[in-house]
């Protein structure tokens, strides 16, 4: 979604092909250009480049100060943010926090946290005992008229972590569908397979995506499971939300997993699936299938489903999807039912498609 967003602004993107080089031009490239050379040999010619390739703290002063410093190379602090000199505290972007969902060690430089550390420094400074807990790391960033926002772990730091979890993948609207100006949200949750716990929720869209991000983030703080979204009491009227919001849809969809109702299928096994062990059901209308659909998919509109069960077979495990992922539940119900081995392509189509390359 944000490369597309990307290159429907006129930003050309360059992917997988790491620069090598800056060099001056030659005599038939423009005179006052820098050269960006990449690896793959493109020579891009550039009036100014900006480096965005991170930030670490910078502990000098930290350092000469005798203080410790953590593996990750901020400052390390306790709870109350004291250093390992009694006399001194730290906070902000420079420190070492502990991630709220592994509690692991983590460098999360935002304005939020660094400004209630802060709070908490000057607590203690003067007498209060004050605690500083963890870091959520809830952020959120607008690009063009895309809103991308997060909250806890992704996938890439519960693995490293060793945590395990169940990701899905869904994308309702903004607000109620009758209403004019909704917009679909792509929305990603991830939860303890054997609890439910919340452990970190990600999300696109053109609006409404700051605010289902703060409720999660506050679900998420409040060590919530996805049974607790599903029962949130959230304000609704048709040009703010749905009746069921989200947030509670995502709860829902989460218990229908924990439940046993269905089992998933993720976006990045759909490449590796074999054709003779694997069927790939498209149970989408026929002009839905028309714009577009997986490669090598069998197409059953979910309306025909029971009257076709017979042209489906039985020796080979079945993945249905839809547009979004609700009508190829519908049809994994039918068909778990029926006896037969099937999963639902959590997100389904939307997430799919958004994932390939453009």
């Amino acid at each position: 979604w944000l490369h597309g967003e990307l290159r429907a602004n006129g930003v050309a993107l360059h992917l997988n092909d790491p620069v090598v080089s800056f060099e001056p031009p030659s005599a038939q490239e423009p005179a006052r250009a820098s050269i960006v050379v990449l690896k793959g040999g493109q020579r891009l010619p550039a009036d100014s480049v900006v480096l965005g390739l991170g930030v670490k703290p910078e502990v000098g002063l930290a350092e000469g100060a005798g203080l410790e410093i953590g593996k990750l190379g901020g400052i390390r602090v306790n709870e109350h943010l004291r250093t390992s000199d009694p006399y001194i505290w730290a906070v902000g972007d420079a420190i070492e926090v502990r991630d709220g969902v592994t509690g692991q060690w983590a460098l999360i430089p935002l304005a939020g946290p660094a400004n209630r550390q802060g709070r908490i420094a000057a607590d203690n400074i003067l007498g209060r005992p004050s605690r500083y807990e963890r870091t959520w790391g809830t952020a959120i960033l607008r690009l063009f008229n895309l809103t991308a926002a997060c909250t806890g772990a992704n996938e890439k730091s519960l693995r490293r972590a060793a945590i395990p979890f169940q990701a899905i993948h869904l994308h309702p609207g903004s607000h109620a569908g009758y209403y004019p100006g909704a917009e679909p949200i792509a929305l990603k949750v991830l939860f303890a397979p054997d609890t439910g716990k919340l452990l970190g929720a990600q999300a696109i869209g053109r609006e409404g995506v700051d605010k289902r991000i703060d409720v999660l983030a506050t679900a998420l703080k409040a060590g919530m499971t996805v049974h607790d979204l599903a029962e949130l009491e959230l304000a609704y009227a048709p040009p703010y939300g749905s009746a069921k919001d989200p947030v509670n849809l995502a709860g829902m969809a989460a218990q229908n997993v924990l439940s046993g109702d269905v089992a998933l299928a993720q976006w990045n096994e759909v490449a590796s699936l074999g054709p003779n062990s694997t069927l790939l059901l498209d149970v989408r209308r026929p002009d839905e299938r028309a714009r577009g659909f997986i490669p090598g998919s069998t197409h059953i509109p979910l309306d025909e489903l029971r009257q076709r069960l017979s042209e489906l077979p039985r020796d080979r495990e079945i993945i249905a999807y839809c547009q979004s992922g609700q009508r190829s539940y519908i049809a994994a119900r039918v068909l778990s039912q029926h006896g037969f081995r099937v999963r639902n392509l959590t997100g389904s189509y939307r997430t799919w498609r958004a994932t390939q390359p453009q």
